[in-house]
């Protein structure tokens, strides 16, 4: 097809581009310790490895390992990116989905773009993320964007770290963390991570089978392709461990799949904390027999339960964040209250839906000497990715529910 020619010649380009331009700084000697690198790529499904479009991290996954990740419940950004960096379910790290309330914070609403509030670590604190605990056993860290690595957690942070920038490009994310490589050996971190949100906001915006979302996969791809060119530009061919991973998928909604609200309950008798593809409603006091009879069971494209009857595969009935009723829609649907702010363009890919449904398998690929070739997995929980991590970097890890178990497989010894 013209557009699978046009992406490939456009990621030849940007690749051939990669051997002059990887950030720069000279090429170390090959005795440079070995690097492990977690890359997130938000909101990039397996099956975007199969669109021809992606040279640099299809050779990754067929050098080495690739599978098909389960999401935790809610699958949406912040709870899953702290998931993967603490091997906890959000319902046991607190994170519980992107925009939240705390009863210890009374008029506080956690939400991505507001740094005062999220920027107080009793959002965080009930996990401890694996640059923490690296750096607490002697191993420097450097995070060139991650949800919570800009903020101090249990009184440390990552020896070298970015505050959050959408507007920065691909390329120039690569180049600061290449940039972290070129410091006094006494310096430079070990374990790196490295955030890619393109793919997300071009499958929110066009929706995950668009040609706009098929060319940010082929952008990030070929930051990728600059992030291995340079590097190798630095000696450390054969000596970089890869975790690459997503935090969910994407699928495709319409403008008019939603699930009103409004109609069945009213500002009167509840809170909703919020909306979407998962609805979290805190009845007021007095009201709570109208709102379950309201809201309680199966109802056309969705389903509400009680905070302790939440199915148990979701592990999400404990933390104090999670309010009395919750809400799934089916996949492609999504709750609305005007209660909350409503986007003025309505999305067409959207998340957060039942982490079982396909459209919300994340991708996983690892590549490095410490991984197998060519290996495939059969599909694991991504809090499984968290005790990979503790191995590769040499860390005794914090209590959590990864399984050892499931990544086994992919290491090489």
């Amino acid at each position: 097809m013209i557009w699978r020619r046009f992406f490939l010649g456009l990621s030849a380009l940007l690749l051939a581009a990669c051997a002059t331009s990887d950030g720069g700084g000279p090429a170390t000697p090959a005795t440079v310790a070995p690097v492990t690198i977690l890359i997130s790529l938000d909101g990039f499904r397996p099956d975007y490895l199969d669109r021809g479009i992606t040279p640099a991290l299809s050779e990754l996954a067929a050098d080495g390992v690739r599978a098909s990740m389960r999401p935790s419940f809610p699958s949406v950004t912040f709870p899953n990116h702290y998931t993967l960096v603490t091997g906890l379910h959000p319902g046991r790290h607190g994170l519980v989905n992107n925009r939240m309330e705390d009863p210890q914070r009374p008029g506080a609403v956690f939400t991505l773009q507001d740094r005062n509030v999220a920027s107080d670590e009793i959002w965080w604190a009930d996990g401890t993320p694996i640059w923490v605990t690296a750096e607490r056993q002697g191993v420097r860290t450097g995070t060139m964007f991650w949800p919570g690595s800009e903020y101090e957690i249990h009184g440390q942070r990552p020896s070298r770290w970015r505050n959050f920038d959408q507007s920065l490009p691909g390329f120039a994310r690569t180049d600061v963390l290449l940039s972290w490589l070129d410091v006094p050996e006494a310096e430079r971190p070990r374990f790196f991570t490295l955030y890619f949100d393109l793919v997300d906001t071009a499958g929110h915006r066009f929706g995950p089978d668009a040609l706009e979302t098929n060319a940010a996969i082929a952008e990030v791809d070929a930051a990728i392709g600059r992030l291995v060119a340079g590097l190798n530009a630095r000696g450390y061919a054969g000596r970089v461990n890869f975790v690459i991973a997503a935090d969910h998928g994407m699928a495709p909604q319409a403008a008019d799949a939603i699930i009103e609200l409004d109609p069945r309950i009213s500002p009167q008798q509840a809170h909703v904390l919020w909306d979407g593809q998962v609805a979290a409603v805190q009845p007021l006091p007095g009201q709570e027999a109208a709102v379950e009879q309201a809201l309680i069971g199966r109802g056309e494209h969705g389903e509400c339960w009680r905070k302790s009857e939440l199915p148990a595969r979701f592990d999400y009935s404990e933390h104090r964040r999670i309010p009395a009723i919750v809400c799934l829609a089916d996949t492609g649907w999504r709750y609305r209250s005007t209660q909350l702010q409503q986007y003025a363009t309505p999305a067409l890919g959207g998340h957060g839906w039942d982490p079982q449904a396909p459209e919300m398998a994340a991708v996983f690929i690892a590549n490095g000497p410490a991984f197998r070739r060519g290996a495939t997995l059969p599909s694991f929980e991504n809090v499984s990715v968290y005790p990979l991590l503790a191995r590769l970097i040499g860390v005794t890890p914090e209590p959590n529910q990864g399984d050892p178990a499931d990544t086994g497989a992919a290491l090489a010894h």
